[in-house]
């Protein structure tokens, strides 16, 4: 990983998607989060079931771009196995407002 820091409130996300812990992911997403998957936009609710917490993801961050807001990551779950994705991330008031990802 680079010696560049996550974002705080990027930080937050990945820690509560690692630790599969649904309250405290929701926690940092604002009430209108919206998301993109392969550029397509998602529904987050049916979207972070299936690939998140209805398949065990996981995010091992490799690299840490624009001020702590886009990462390259090795995600994992059980549904698609192990993939290199980006994700990049809009912070507004100490919360995620949107997240795109897809494959690097």
């Amino acid at each position: 990983m680079t010696a560049q820091q996550l974002d705080p409130v990027v930080q937050e996300f990945v820690d509560a998607l690692n630790a599969n812990d649904q309250d405290r992911f929701f926690g940092v997403l604002t009430d209108g989060v919206s998301m993109s998957d392969d550029s397509v936009e998602r529904n987050v609710a049916q979207w972070t079931n299936s690939e998140i917490f209805g398949s065990n993801g996981r995010l091992d961050v490799e690299s840490i771009g624009d001020s702590g807001t886009e990462l390259v990551a090795n995600y994992t779950n059980t549904r698609w196995g192990s993939m290199r994705t980006t994700w990049r991330f809009t912070v507004s008031d100490g919360k995620v407002s949107r997240f795109e990802t897809g494959q690097a």
